[in-house]
């Protein structure tokens, strides 16, 4: 190409040059996830328990104690995970349980890992017993043994790991087996954010994203999201889209409403799925107790589904009762979806 014709070119088109640009040194996607302890909001008895040991790691000179985080889904297990790698200065190898289908998988992360590096394993307890096995001698002895050829001529190498640090995320706390919970030497629950701290998030997402949101419009946004960050910055988005086409692209209490409407999110956070949830206790078997099998039936959705992502916000708010026969409505579930208890339904 002469150096004419690339002249133009880059008049023109404003891409085809040498020279870095501005969109050369852009995100494709902007991050709404805190990099560090201090940006982090909420869950604050974790985050001192986080500084005092990434603090006192460093001063050792030591890797990190091994990390389990348990609790319902979106409320920032994989963001701590990123954040201590950060803290660390380390590297982060991020995989899930379900992905570690043989012993293989987890040998190749692990013979790749330098000193400190973090391995984030998201659903630990959905990871095969086989390999399960594997992660007991590497994570307290940093060390896996390979088993060569079978019977008689079979022969064991020793294979020594650097010293890393293992964090697993979990939703379902009860199915992990106690050699492998016990081998965490930190083990924190994270629970549902209250208001505050998810307005907090609001604005800063909106920060982020050059959004212009109203107090009222913070407030009536983190109502609806179920006490939990990634909800809000879902619906955050999705209010952003419908404030820029329908309104002035600002955000008030106003085109939440409206917004969210649009999106089957009523005003206590409930999805439809959630709200079908209710009403086939209520309707189908006359308010409970039934079993979760019975009611994924019914939805035709998987159980695995309810127990993880519906049930714990909706027992968090009262809204159901589990006991050991089953699923029950509770009082405010009948309010809440403007039903009449019939005299005989069982009470929560």
């Amino acid at each position: 190409m002469s150096d004419e014709i690339f002249k133009y070119s880059s008049k023109q088109q404003g891409i085809v040059t040498s020279l870095p640009l501005p969109m050369d040194q852009e995100s494709d996607i902007v991050s709404l996830r805190p990099t560090r302890l201090t940006e982090y909001i909420g869950q604050s008895e974790i985050i001192e328990t986080l500084k005092i040991a990434i603090e006192a790691a460093k001063k050792r000179g030591d890797a990190l104690e091994h990390v389990l985080f348990h609790g319902p889904p979106g409320l920032g297990k994989t963001t701590l995970a990123h954040i201590i790698a950060n803290e660390m200065g380390t590297c982060l190898t991020v995989t899930s349980g379900p992905a570690l289908e043989k012993g293989g998988d987890l040998i190749g992360m692990l013979t790749h890992l330098e000193f400190g590096d973090v391995l984030f394993i998201d659903e630990i307890h959905r990871m095969p017993k086989t390999v399960e096995e594997l992660l007991y001698p590497a994570m307290e002895d940093f060390h896996i043994d390979f088993i060569f050829d079978k019977g008689v001529h079979a022969r064991s190498h020793r294979f020594r790991l650097k010293q890393f640090v293992l964090v697993g995320a979990t939703t379902r706390v009860g199915l992990l087996s106690a050699p492998l919970r016990d081998r965490f030497g930190i083990f924190r629950s994270l629970d549902f954010y209250n208001l505050e701290d998810l307005e907090k998030i609001v604005r800063r997402s909106a920060a982020l994203l050059n959004l212009t949101i109203e107090n009222d419009g913070a407030t009536e946004l983190s109502k609806r999201s179920r006490g939990t960050p990634r909800i809000v910055n879902r619906l955050l988005k999705r209010v952003r889209d419908f404030s820029e086409v329908r309104s002035d692209g600002r955000i008030t209490r106003q085109t939440v409403g409206a917004a969210l409407m649009l999106e089957g999110v009523d005003e206590a956070g409930l999805t439809p799925l959630d709200r079908r949830y209710l009403q086939t206790i209520i309707e189908y078997y006359k308010g409970g107790p039934v079993g979760i099998e019975a009611i994924a039936a019914t939805l035709q959705e998987e159980s695995d589904t309810l127990v993880d992502v519906v049930e714990p916000f909706l027992l968090k708010s009262g809204l159901i009762i589990r006991t050991s026969s089953g699923r029950k409505a509770s009082e405010s579930a009948y309010r809440h979806l403007q039903i009449t208890r019939p005299p005989d339904a069982c009470r929560g």
